[in-house]
């Protein structure tokens, strides 16, 4: 094996930044074309930043604020978060849902019971503690690994349920168990609006990406990688296993904890422990599946996909169907249309919609020099 393709084995462009790897197999003359690719990437990151925070405020009404971007941007959280557990780190999991749980109830009862606490220390404590249960679930990683790893993150999701509606202190004694979110202010600025709630939830979400995207992208994020792609190979070259995991149990459940705490304050304004419960936790497992698995970009294409479609095909269905089947029958073809085209996505595109956007943008550079 020449050195070259030593360099190229097990090369993985989309695990290290703007498609660096395995750069040791090209010539000089290659290197500017690499860098016109990270270039072009920033850009396009920028514009997306630019579309996010200014041109959809102008356009987007309260409907589109409340009902469709805000848990958009919440579920894309949710599957970053759960994406790097199992995407990147290889440990299978069905628990985003608890530690989304974990993460609201333990917001709400910090800015509830710490007077003049600010709202986004608040947040991060929610995330926090969520990333402490999650280390202590994560601790059977160890031992377990597959469906049984993922039969103990179903225990973490029935038993965080369980312990929010057995003890009634976690509600503030409520007799419905239900929590009522704080009022959104941030340094003397009211977010209660539907705007406002979008700006806070966008805000929140965009640093947390970008703070996902650098970690993945650093000596850690290749421990994940490493740990996913093969275990024992990893302990051989020195990677401690345990500590890898819990990090990535950590990570996880931190950044699903803060998208918790959004989907209770910012989106749904007031939500029970059934508000997190297993069909949720799939939710987000459908997201990162669909999306891609190890695609930071692939966990907001599947909450678009996840969110967007079954609108899409509601207004579809109330145009060519209005008058000939009633509610009850339109919303169960409804429900069978969009689970088989998910099937149909899996079967024609098992990398997710992250693969097929690379396809569409390779597309595109090619197209202009073969018009």
């Amino acid at each position: 094996m020449t050195v070259e393709r030593a360099i190229v084995v097990g090369d993985k462009s989309n695990d290290l930044p703007g498609g660096w790897a395995g750069l040791g197999s090209k010539s000089t003359s290659d290197f500017p074309s690499a860098g016109a690719r990270v270039a072009r990437r920033a850009l396009g990151q920028w514009l997306l930043l630019l579309l996010a925070f200014v041109v959809v405020p102008r356009w987007a009404g309260d409907y589109w604020f409340s009902a469709i971007l805000i848990p958009f941007l919440v579920l894309s959280l949710a599957g970053v978060g759960l994406n790097i557990l199992t995407g990147y780190a290889g440990q299978l999991s069905v628990g985003a849902s608890a530690f989304m749980a974990v993460g609201a109830f333990a917001a709400y009862n910090a800015l509830l019971r710490i007077p003049g606490l600010p709202l986004l220390v608040g947040i991060a404590f929610g995330g926090l503690v969520a990333a402490a249960v999650g280390v202590l679930f994560g601790v059977p990683s160890l031992r377990i690994k597959g469906f049984y790893l993922l039969v103990s993150t179903l225990a973490a999701q029935f038993f965080v349920e369980w312990a929010f509606t057995k003890f009634s202190w976690f509600s503030n004694d409520n007799a419905s168990g239900v929590i009522t979110s704080p009022p959104l202010l941030v340094a003397g600025h009211d977010f209660n609006s539907p705007r406002g709630r979008y700006f806070l939830t966008l805000g929140v979400v965009a640093g947390l990406t970008w703070l996902a995207r650098r970690l993945l992208r650093s000596e850690t994020g290749r421990s994940f990688l490493a740990v996913r792609d093969m275990e024992t190979a990893a302990a051989v070259m020195g990677i401690p296993i345990l500590r890898t995991k819990l990090v990535a149990f950590a990570t996880s459940s931190f950044v699903c904890g803060v998208a918790g705490v959004l989907w209770a304050f910012t989106y749904l304004g007031t939500v029970e422990p059934h508000g997190f419960d297993l069909d949720r936790s799939f939710q987000v497992l459908i997201i990162v599946i669909i999306g891609g698995l190890g695609s930071v970009l692939g966990a907001f294409l599947g909450a678009a996909f996840i969110v967007l479609l079954p609108v899409a095909l509601d207004n579809l269905a109330a145009h060519l169907l209005a008058g000939v089947l009633d509610p009850g029958h339109m919303e169960n073809i409804e429900k069978m249309v969009f689970g088989g085209l998910i099937i149909i996505f899996l079967v024609k595109e098992p990398r997710g919609l992250a693969r097929l956007f690379e396809k569409l943008l390779a597309w595109l550079r090619r197209w202009p020099l073969t018009a």
